[in-house]
């Protein structure tokens, strides 16, 4: 994806660098905590399964809506749900996104990268997506079969 793009989300008590979709990156999360730096954890992965996650969800398209026999529908990029706003809210120990911010490309994957990293930081392609899909315990669930089938296609289309 050619140059690397650096986000920096400079949130209270938390640093996040991303890097383009596409291409290997490393990067760290780093707590900052009374002027100390403190590494937390290192990250080094493929987002190519980041890649195939969008293509599935919305083809790309930020103003995708979806679930729209719910309450609130699922908006952007990775179809995000109100409750997983609240979770990386959670997460993060502050209300730093909003139900508005699902419309975003890059704080869609803000929050996906934080959900990630805190809940499968060691987790494989499979168990991360079928979870994005169905929740905790979607990696358990046969209904997310069909979703994951989805996502590993397309991996092999974009390599």
């Amino acid at each position: 994806m050619g140059i690397l793009n650096r986000i920096n989300l400079f949130l209270t008590f938390l640093y996040i660098p991303l890097f383009p979709i596409g291409e290997n990156f490393k990067s760290s999360i780093v707590v900052e905590k009374e002027k100390k730096k403190i590494e937390v954890v290192e990250v080094v992965e493929e987002s190519n399964l980041l890649e195939a996650m969008i293509q599935v969800e919305s083809r790309g398209n930020e103003a995708a809506i979806g679930d729209t026999h719910m309450d609130v529908p699922s908006i952007g990029v990775l179809q995000i749900r109100p409750i997983m706003v609240k979770e990386v809210n959670r997460i993060l120990g502050k209300e730093a996104y909003t139900l508005k911010d699902r419309a975003s490309r890059e704080k869609s994957i803000e929050m996906f990268e934080v959900w990630k990293n805190h809940h499968h930081k060691n987790s494989s392609d499979e168990k991360i997506a079928r979870c994005w899909n169905g929740g905790p315990l979607g990696y358990k669930y046969n209904g997310t079969d069909h979703y994951w089938t989805k996502v590993q296609s397309e991996m092999q289309v974009s390599r």
